[in-house]
């Protein structure tokens, strides 16, 4: 079995069920039949024309169910003649789902589900363990966000920017369990780039590839987190940085710029730097000040302050870190390491120590606890 090959035609088969008149949900449900008799079948008697055995068995598995609901009279006798097996239309449905999946009436974390499931082809079970929770609680999730949709239509373009905001939150997930989020996130990425021409999602793709290229150093043998500044620059992954870095180029050739494209600069940027001695802080600062004012995002001026301290030294850091709102999360980091980097280590460790308790997860806790510690047992 080609796990690949199944996963990357689902979107396709159940595009085709809802352009025949089945509505999202029972289109899903008849395609997860369609797998699960794709994985007895295909390893003795592999079909010809995949994606074409994939509808024509989930077009009846579609059919089956709704002869079954009397609720459903309606479109059974709108569905009555099945078509007759054969090549499928090259049509490519992909994109119809990205829009569904990231309909505005769904939370962020229910489309972020959907997608993996409808579009990415993995299981609710997988799904549920990336997310670290019970699979019931996953699939009602999921099937709460399948009604949702059900009887969306397609009268008008969807959200470009909807679309690129629940993959970068798949991104963001990172991995846990026997799914590769990150992993996952580029994969449909590159899948989304392939339907639609786009500078914003040309710059999300850069934007994920750089920040992936420097997964093998970010965390050392024991688990505990490694900063960008510490981090070993021949464990990154430079066939991922030269494709990020050729992809945002021609993104940015075409004066289209978006606030992906202005984050894939900056991480272009530090991927560019031999040593974290010889990184272009100023170029980043003005990179920092175009996603400032693209996005009007405090986050961004937080990271900002750090840029600016690197550039203009600690004290114009902290000047700038005064203009950001103090109950963001990481400012308190952000302010221990600039009054750190200022030679005031009493103020850094007791912010270290606040910043650790603050923290949302445990790795970004234990490193901050080492710091204040590192700081706490110094020389006096």
């Amino acid at each position: 079995m080609d796990e690949v090959l199944l996963r990357s035609l689902i979107p396709g088969v159940i595009g085709v069920l809802v352009r025949r008149g089945a509505d999202f949900a029972a289109a899903e449900d008849a395609v997860q039949d369609a797998l699960v008799e794709a994985v007895r079948v295909w390893p003795d008697d592999p079909p010809r024309d995949p994606k074409g055995w994939l509808v024509t068995v989930a077009w009846r598995r579609f059919l089956d169910a709704t002869r079954a609901e009397a609720s459903r009279r309606r479109r059974e006798e709108a569905v009555e003649e099945e078509p007759a097996p054969g090549a499928v239309p090259g049509r490519d449905d992909t994109l119809r789902l990205y829009f569904l999946c990231a309909h505005p009436s769904l939370t962020p974390s229910s489309a972020v589900a959907l997608t993996l499931r409808a579009v990415g082809g993995l299981t609710t079970r997988q799904i549920a363990r990336a997310y670290l929770v019970p699979e019931a609680t996953m699939a009602q999730r999921i099937s709460r966000a399948k009604r949702t949709v059900s009887g969306v239509r397609f009268e008008r373009p969807g959200d470009v920017s909807t679309v690129l905001r629940v993959l970068y939150l798949v991104f963001n997930e990172g991995y846990s369990g026997d799914v590769d989020l990150a992993a996952e996130a580029i994969r449909l990425t590159r899948q989304l780039a392939a339907a639609i021409d786009h500078p914003e999602v040309a710059g999300l793709l850069a934007l994920m590839l750089l920040h992936h290229a420097r997964r093998a150093a970010r965390t050392a043998p024991d688990g505990s987190l490694v900063p960008l500044a510490e981090q070993d620059r021949g464990r990154w992954d430079t066939g991922a940085i030269a494709e990020g870095v050729r992809i945002l180029q021609a993104a940015l050739a075409r004066d289209r710029l978006g606030e992906y494209q202005a984050q894939a600069a900056v991480a272009a940027l530090h991927a560019d730097a031999p040593t974290a001695a010889e990184t272009d802080w100023v170029q980043i600062v003005e990179w920092y000040d175009e996603l400032a004012r693209l996005t009007q995002s405090p986050v961004v001026r937080l990271n900002r302050a750090v840029a600016v301290g690197e550039a203009d030294g600690p004290r114009a850091g902290l000047a700038a870190l005064a203009e950001v709102d103090g109950s963001l999360p990481r400012y308190a980091a952000v302010s221990a390491y600039l009054h750190e980097r200022d030679g005031d280590p009493e103020t850094a460790a007791r912010l270290y120590a606040e910043a650790a308790r603050k923290a949302q997860n445990a790795a970004e806790r234990d490193h901050l606890t080492r710091q204040a510690a590192r700081l706490n047992s110094r020389p006096q």
